[in-house]
């Protein structure tokens, strides 16, 4: 059947389009952590909408499961190809086709890299505003499967806010023409949000039209010590009243993430000292720069004075403040650097439960292993912890842990992912934070556009 299966598909696409066999390279089967897994049937490497189209029209026929594909730093395992699945890897869709100054929109295929649409339009001095570590590869169609967050959501929102339409392509290959390019457009059912977030179990999404800003004349970066995470609250909350819109990011850090991370990974070096309990990394952007400096001065002298934080400083330049944001960047590579015993969370909570979760985490994980202990850091602004505990390499205690962390999550009302998605890592755990009506009714939505259940199978939820 698989032969069978190769032979048809060999047939409509070209020898490039369709790898088999050896010419399959294990980075379509090798996650972030370099696990790899067994190589997929085949990979299909479309050019066009049209190719995805009759692509995904033959597997439904056939009955075939498909894996999508972007940049593959994902970090749940969503596409990882498992068995007798095709590998449908969006890479030669790399097309930026648009950038509408006037209008504020930017029309790209999906397999465009995040870094390569941002320093495209720069180039016309416009910013696309989602930003996250993984820029570098991460892909666009990647950012809207799983309504990726990262940096600046504080002020921008999370991918959602940012697509203004798009092409998808659904399990039977039929093409969804929905790039548009206007924000108001209340003719129905909003149908680009079915493949917001999704994580391409709904169909593939090819072509987006996306919002940009006017690049901001000015970005101020910050980094600031705190003795306690009240502090961070009150910082927090005075940011948000003297800085308002300006305020661009609100990142927090606990001792052990600023600590380790500028200790161990090559390249990052601590600005302020180890030895505070609480780091902040704050930035501010806009277009009167002397106005954004002179708010940013003012407003750190005011905590200084009051107490709230215990040290201070702004970048002085590009380069420094690309410095400071290294030390927030750096999170996969200090995993690497620790060791791969340990395991990562991506969690969402109110920011006023976000010391004792923490807290209550640290705790429980000594009562697994005395050695355990967590590195936790994130997006305090819009309420995104990310933490990863790590434990000695005598005994493998992924298990107990993912169960203590999300029992906690589901203790204090939170969310398991914020912005990473489910996948196949996060699945049993859906139920913590959705309840089973939200469930059945994502399996609903699920057997109504892929009835053969070929799209991502087994992801997020099982049907």
């Amino acid at each position: 059947m698989s032969a069978a299966i190769i032979d048809e598909l060999r047939s409509i696409f070209d020898a490039t389009t369709v790898l088999t066999g050896s010419d399959i390279d294990a980075r379509y089967h090798t996650d972030m952590a370099g696990v790899p897994v067994a190589p997929p049937l085949a990979v299909m490497r479309p050019r066009s909408t049209e190719d995805v189209s009759t692509f995904l029209r033959f597997c439904h026929l056939a009955k075939v499961p498909v894996t999508t594909q972007g940049g593959m730093t994902g970090l749940v395992r969503a596409t990882m190809p498992q068995a007798g699945e095709i590998v449908l890897s969006m890479e030669r869709m790399n097309a930026i086709e648009e950038v509408d100054t006037g209008g504020g929109v930017v029309v790209t295929q999906t397999g465009v890299p995040l870094q390569r649409l941002q320093e495209r339009v720069a180039e016309d001095g416009f910013m696309f505003p989602l930003d996250l570590g993984a820029r570098g590869s991460c892909t666009i169609g990647g950012n809207i499967s799983t309504n990726a967050g990262g940096n600046r959501v504080i002020r921008y929102g999370m991918t959602r806010d940012l697509v203004l339409g798009l092409e998808a392509v659904l399990a039977d290959g039929t093409i969804l023409k929905g790039v548009r390019k206007y924000l108001k457009n209340n003719t129905g059912i909003d149908l680009k949000q079915l493949f917001v977030g999704t994580e391409g179990t709904l169909g593939v999404v090819t072509r987006a039209a996306l919002r940009i800003f006017p690049a901001p004349a000015e970005q101020q970066v910050a980094l600031c010590a705190l003795s306690s995470f009240d502090k961070v609250r009150a910082f927090l909350s005075l940011a948000r009243k003297r800085l308002g819109g300006d305020l661009t990011a609100f990142e927090v850090m606990w001792n052990e993430y600023y600590r380790l991370t500028t200790e161990l990974v090559k390249g990052v070096a601590a600005p302020l000292p180890t030895s505070h309990p609480f780091y902040v990394l704050l930035e501010s952007s806009g277009s009167d720069a002397e106005r954004i400096r002179n708010d940013l001065e003012e407003m750190l002298e005011t905590v200084l004075e009051d107490e709230i934080i215990l040290d201070a400083t702004i970048a002085s330049s590009g380069a420094a403040a690309a410095a400071i944001w290294k030390i927030r960047d750096s999170s996969v590579e200090l995993g690497r650097a620790i060791g791969p015993n340990g395991v990562g969370f991506d969690i969402s909570l109110a920011i006023d439960k976000m010391e004792a979760f923490a807290d209550r985490i640290k705790a429980e994980a000594r009562k697994i292993d005395n050695d355990a202990y967590a590195i936790v850091f994130g997006h305090a602004g819009d309420g995104n912890l990310h933490v990863n505990v790590k434990y000695p390499p005598t005994a493998d205690r992924t298990d107990e842990i993912t169960k203590l962390v999300y029992g906690i999550t589901g203790d204090f009302a939170g969310s398991i992912s914020a912005e990473h998605g489910i996948g196949l890592l996060k699945r049993p755990y859906l139920k913590l934070s959705r309840t089973e009506e939200e469930i059945e009714t994502m399996r609903t939505l699920k057997r109504a556009l892929d009835p053969h259940q070929i799209l991502n199978p087994g992801r997020i939820f099982t049907v």
